[in-house]
């Protein structure tokens, strides 16, 4: 039977990245269906952080491919870029200017029709209860307030794939679950494709469709929830992850998120 690929929105084969003598990621190959929730799991210095930077045109990988919306995203970066959003997990935002300011700027860098993004951007920020305080400085937002605007942004120019880098790190829990209801609600209403890391075993067990599990630059364990817990004969996804990783303590691969916002800066 010939491969489906038609409900691919994210196609990775053979995905190699080495920095000197190091192997960061060691050919892996996976898929995200479109419309679906895809969580992909790391510890520290596993290899997510340079595979998420392939995926987002930042990174040249050594080999293998990425395809994103059927655009090779190496290259046709352009087309690619167009094709997905992205919330860092270190914030983005500038917040010396309001909301309304910093969702304008985004709707000019993708050169968005004026009659399109009027609509838009009141349509977005009403969704994460945000147009009452669109002329608001956003340096007087909380943390959250100020995820939802990223989230709003992410979205003005109707991407395909939504990328979330750890997109409710330090945000108490209801303001996560919160956050989680406006993305289930844009996934039904759209048809987006969530693409999502975190270090919150409860929100991949909640609300990943497919979860990967990346350590030492392979990928050693992808399925549903439950497939992970029953490959590892554990009760929880955090227990099943403790079991396909282990449980010794990674050094950091640095304010990667911080990094990976000014390398998108210097792309747009």
């Amino acid at each position: 039977m010939s491969e489906d690929i038609s409900n691919k929105i994210i196609e990775v084969k053979n995905l190699v990245r080495n920095f000197k003598k190091v192997e960061a990621v060691k050919d892996i190959s996976f898929f995200v269906k479109k419309g679906e929730s895809f969580a992909f799991l790391g510890p520290n210095g596993a290899g997510k952080t340079t595979t998420i930077r392939m995926l987002t045109t930042l990174l040249e990988p050594t080999s293998g491919t990425v395809s994103l919306n059927g655009f090779d995203a190496h290259k046709n970066p352009s087309d690619t870029r167009r094709s997905f959003g992205i919330v860092f997990q270190d914030p983005s935002l500038d917040t010396e200017l309001t909301a309304y300011e910093n969702m304008y700027i985004h709707a000019v860098l993708y050169g968005l029709k004026r009659e399109v993004y009027l609509k838009r951007i009141e349509e977005l920020m009403t969704m994460v209860e945000l147009w009452g305080r669109k002329d608001d400085l956003v340096k007087n937002f909380s943390g959250g307030m100020k995820r939802r605007l990223e989230i709003a942004r992410g979205l003005l120019h109707h991407p395909k794939v939504l990328f979330l880098d750890e997109p409710t790190l330090g945000l108490d829990p209801q303001t996560r679950n919160l956050m989680w209801n406006y993305i289930k609600d844009l996934r039904e209403k759209e048809g987006l494709t969530v693409f999502f890391t975190t270090h919150y075993m409860e929100e991949a067990d909640k609300n990943a469709d497919t979860i990967a599990v990346i350590d030492h630059g392979v990928i050693v364990a992808q399925g549903k929830s439950e497939d992970l817990k029953k490959q590892t004969n554990k009760t929880t996804l955090e227990e099943a992850f403790l079991a396909l990783t282990g449980k010794d303590i990674r050094e950091s691969e640095g304010n990667h998120g911080a990094d990976m916002m000014k390398m998108w800066r210097g792309r747009r």
